[in-house]
This record gives C-alpha cells, sequence and structure tokens, in this order.
C-alpha cells in the first residue's frame, strides 16, 4: 500500500508517517519545509518520496494529485491556528489558514476518492479537532476551520455508506497535543497536553479498524458528551477562559 500524508515534517503528521512505515507501507510526505521532510524520510523503513510544498494554493493541491496519482491512504493533516480577537488577527493569515486547513483538505479529497471508489478500497483520514464541536474565543477562524473538516467527513461517510463503499473515511479529533503547532499558534492552553506519538498511533490503528470519528484520550470523549448538551454559550465562555496568550 502506498500512504500520502499532508504535514508531515512535524507533530503527528511526523508520527503517523514513521509508523505506517513501520507496518510496510510505502509513503510521500509532503510539507512546506524540505529540511525538516528530509529528516523524516531518513526515519521512514519503506519506500517514500517527499515533496516541499505549500498546499495553501490550490493550483498546488491539483498539481500534487498529478505527481502522485493514486494512493491507498490519504492522511489531510496539514494546517496551523493563531491565537488573538477576531477583528485584530491579520486577515492574510487567516485566509491562508482557510485555504490550508479547509481547502486542501476539500481538494485533495475530492481529486483523490474518485480514484479509491474506482477500485473500491482506500483510507482517509481528515485530521479535524475538538475545537470543531464548539465555539473558539480568540481562535475563531480556527474552530470553524476544524467544523467544516468534521462535518465535510462525516458527510461523506454517509454517502459512500450509502453506495456500499468499502472505503473507509475517519474524522481525527484530538485535543491539544505537545507540537510545534502551540508555539505557531501563539496559545498557551489551560489543559495537560497530549503526546503526539499516541494520537498519531491511535489514529491510524482506529483508521484501519473504520472508525468514524477517532477521539483519543478520556478527556476528548467527556468534552465530546458535554458538547452535546451544554449550550453553546456556556461552551464559548469555558473556551475562552481555557486558552491564554503565550
Amino acid at each position: 500500500m502506498k500512504a500520502l500524508v499532508t504535514g508531515a515534517s512535524s507533530g503527528i503528521g511526523k508520527e503517523m508517517a514513521i509508523y505506517l512505515s513501520e507496518q510496510g507501507i510505502d509513503l510521500v510526505l509532503v510539507a512546506r519545509d524540505q529540511e525538516k521532510l528530509e529528516e523524516v524520510q531518513k526515519q521512514i523503513k519503506t519506500k517514500s518520496e517527499i515533496i516541499c510544498m505549500d498546499l495553501g494554493d490550490a493550483e498546488n493541491c491539483i498539481e500534487l494529485y498529478k505527481q502522485v496519482g493514486d494512493v491507498d491512504i490519504l492522511i489531510n493533516n496539514a494546517g496551523f491556528g493563531k491565537f488573538g480577537n477576531f477583528t485584530e488577527a491579520d486577515l492574510i493569515t487567516e485566509l491562508n489558514m482557510i485555504n490550508t486547513n479547509v481547502c486542501a483538505v476539500h481538494t485533495l479529497t475530492k481529486l483523490f476518492l474518485p480514484e479509491m471508489k474506482k477500485k473500491n478500497f482506500g483510507y482517509i483520514l481528515n485530521v479535524s479537532s475538538i475545537a470543531g464541536f464548539m465555539p473558539g474565543p480568540h481562535m475563531a477562524t480556527y474552530h470553524a476551520t476544524k467544523a467544516y473538516v468534521l462535518k465535510l467527513t462525516q458527510s461523506i461517510y454517509e454517502e459512500l455508506k450509502q453506495e456500499g463503499c468499502d472505503i473507509k473515511v475517519s474524522a481525527l479529533c484530538p485535543g491539544p497535543i505537545k507540537t510545534p503547532f502551540v508555539d505557531k499558534a501563539n496559545v498557551k492552553f489551560k489543559t495537560k497536553l497530549m503526546s503526539s506519538r499516541y494520537v498519531a498511533r491511535y489514529a491510524i490503528d482506529n483508521m484501519f479498524k473504520g472508525k468514524y470519528m477517532i477521539l483519543p484520550g478520556v478527556n476528548n470523549k467527556i468534552i465530546r458528551f458535554l458538547s452535546k448538551i451544554v449550550p453553546d454559550k456556556i461552551i464559548g465562555k469555558i473556551v475562552y477562559n481555557m486558552e491564554e496568550k503565550l
């Protein structure tokens, strides 16, 4: 099998790539940082290819599909967040965030899924977040992008199920993870950070099981449950006080 992993230069993307390699799966690793990709590639045990590319550009997503062609596993992990009040946040940064977190996931899924349907086999893992279930003051755009990824994944899952397709589509919804994301987002979470290695391996194991929604850790399962019964206004206040600027 061959897997395409975006955002593979660090964090859970890197750990997913290593774990997939340990299971004998060939890899295409995509990220913007060539040097970091090369470092990850050194840890890969199977055949691998690295592609340095900014997926915030839709044309690059199309070019990536043309370069790679058919894959058995697509992991849409590339993304970033930024802490700050909505009215003060830089518009260009927010648009880049939407392009990377939303448009790239949408485009790559749109391009690679038909090839999977032709052979009636494949796995798609879209990295959303527990943030996708709740309002996110101070990180409004990020929360909104992850809600989009979650709902897109859920919708595609049901379409494929109704069509009888043997393609597994999953949404990974972790909480805060100890990765470079935290520093880049300039945010401090008032909660314990999860290990990127644990989240990555938990995600891959459950992806292969065909799990619809992947929630690593007991705390995230509790948060998911509470999001169903606690009013959004109250959740918004809680989230507001759970995050602060670094």
